[in-house]
């Protein structure tokens, strides 16, 4: 059960970054999801943590 609250919360993250992204950038889902890759794998993090500081940085991030 917790993993999957961890993969659902991992998602919405991905989601959140995704949109922030493509907001900013004027880009597509496909485009923005290539951005949030390359930059993960560029500075040698998890996806998952890229996504959560984005959308904790732009205060997007709601809980609750």
């Amino acid at each position: 059960e917790s993993l999957l609250m961890a993969a659902l919360d991992s998602r919405g993250l991905i989601g959140q970054a995704l949109g922030l992204l493509m907001a900013q950038s004027d880009i597509n889902a496909d485009e923005a999801f290539d951005q949030l890759r390359s930059a993960s794998q560029r500075m040698n993090i998890k996806l998952r943590d890229l996504a959560r500081s984005i959308a904790e940085s732009s205060g997007s991030n709601r809980e609750g």
